[in-house]
């Protein structure tokens, strides 16, 4: 395998460009292959079986494409898929585990709060963190779910008056539980911290899985000699599953945010957006 090789990453739809962002930022000289699975998203509230399948399409679409690796980046496939796709790929494979240890660490109150899809709530990825580190340090846990938050992110409305309704009631039981930290277990959720504090101001102090999974990646590379030696900026491109255009307008504004909030690399800014097709 060629450390010049792209690496993958894949998401159920545009929430994983939170954690592309982080990648970026780590790893500013190496490309990468999105894949927004946006023809089946959400993954949240399907079965189990068919989560797994989806992945395993998915990260078999990329590994067709020649990485080097695959991080997924999607809190519900990781939650299911990750000994499967270990044992199906030779390829480093690096998933999400929801960022419970740093809430538990800084929390004041001794509450956080996990907002997560139904799929991240159901698998054992969340309820392995929360017995490994808030019980031991007696930190209750207020989950709250929602099916509404990731569609209507893919659909373009951060900021509107329905994200901030749905939030509002989501959130009502995490904030009367006194939490101080809030655990984002959804890549998509990250572009909603302008929404939450809207909502609920400085009552929660916010935390996700990118800049750790990053790191993760990238010593995971440096370990198998796969970095790349190129002193020039990484380029992306971008496979979408389903209405290619639909994910033209989403991601170039949730790309936008990013940067309008210091998130994105400086390498290759203003780049045009490489968009193409894929069936998986």
């Amino acid at each position: 395998m060629s450390s010049n090789a792209p690496i993958g990453v894949f998401d159920s739809g545009v929430g994983g460009l939170s954690v592309l962002a982080e990648l970026r930022r780590a790893l500013p000289h190496e490309d990468f292959v999105y894949l927004a699975d946006t023809a089946h998203v959400p993954y949240g509230a399907r079965p189990d079986d068919e989560i797994r399948d989806l992945t395993d399409r998915a990260v078999t679409a990329l590994h067709a494409q020649g990485v080097k690796a695959v991080v997924n980046a999607c809190n519900t496939s990781s939650a299911f898929s990750l000994s499967h796709l270990r044992s199906r790929f030779e390829i480093p494979i690096i998933g999400l585990v929801p960022a419970v240890k740093p809430a538990v660490q800084a929390t004041k109150t001794g509450v956080v709060g996990v907002l997560a899809t139904p799929g991240t709530m159901r698998g054992t990825l969340l309820s392995d963190v929360i017995r490994e580190w808030a019980e031991p340090a007696g930190v209750q846990v207020v989950r709250a779910v929602s099916t509404e938050l990731v569609p209507l992110v893919e659909a373009g409305q951060v900021g509107s008056v329905r994200v901030r309704e749905v939030l509002r009631e989501t959130l009502a039981p995490v904030a009367e539980a006194g939490a101080d930290w809030l655990v984002l277990g959804c890549t998509h959720y990250p572009f909603l911290a302008g929404d939450i504090r809207a909502v609920y101001g400085d009552t929660f102090t916010f935390v996700d899985s990118g800049a750790a999974v990053a790191r993760h990646t990238r010593n995971v590379l440096e370990q198998a000699k796969l970095l790349t030696q190129r002193e020039k900026g990484g380029a992306v491109r971008y496979l979408v599953s389903g209405d290619v255009e639909a994910a033209r307008r989403v991601i170039a504004t949730l790309s936008a945010q990013r940067e309008q909030n210091g998130t994105n690399p400086t390498t290759a800014p203003q780049e045009p957006l490489r968009i193409e097709p894929i069936s998986t």
